[in-house]
């Protein structure tokens, strides 16, 4: 179970600084938290175990969207509709071992890609193809890192 923890606080939960990303969060609008109960009822149900540091993110906002640094939109979905989104994108189909999670706004998916150690891919929505991927950090911090960069 995932330590609750304030959007500021310093500290670490497992092993990862708790504001390693919160300055990279400071434009985007965030949703109310996640309850763990939700978070481990979408886990067992994918079978599929998040990144301590996206879980971390979850207890602080279950998604949101607007800017990281100033050429980036995200939109992270909350995830209590990760599994009926990846439904209705057929992921499984189209590009299987990759969970959506968010996406720019427009033609990109974001999606932890579970065939390589949970790395954080985009893919585009149309044309999705796993030979389409590319890998945008090995983890939640990186990513974000990564769209800061971007653009």
């Amino acid at each position: 179970m995932v330590e609750q923890k304030d959007k500021g606080s310093q500290g670490k939960i497992g092993g990862i600084a708790v504001n390693n990303y919160d300055n990279l969060l400071d434009k985007m609008e965030l949703n109310p938290p996640c309850s763990n109960e939700i978070i481990n009822e979408v886990e067992k149900n994918l079978k599929f175990c998040f990144p301590k540091d996206y879980l971390n993110f979850l207890l602080t906002g279950n998604g949101g969207e607007g800017w990281v640094g100033e050429n980036s939109y995200l939109s992270l979905w909350k995830i209590d509709e990760i599994i009926s989104l990846n439904e209705a994108y057929e992921i499984n189909e189209f590009a299987p071992g990759l969970i959506l999670f968010g996406s720019d706004g427009g033609l990109n998916a974001y999606a932890f890609d579970s065939r390589n150690e949970s790395t954080i891919v985009e893919v585009p929505f149309i044309g999705m193809d796993l030979i389409e991927v590319k890998n945008c950090g090995s983890n939640f911090v990186e990513f974000l890192k990564f769209l800061n960069k971007s653009g």
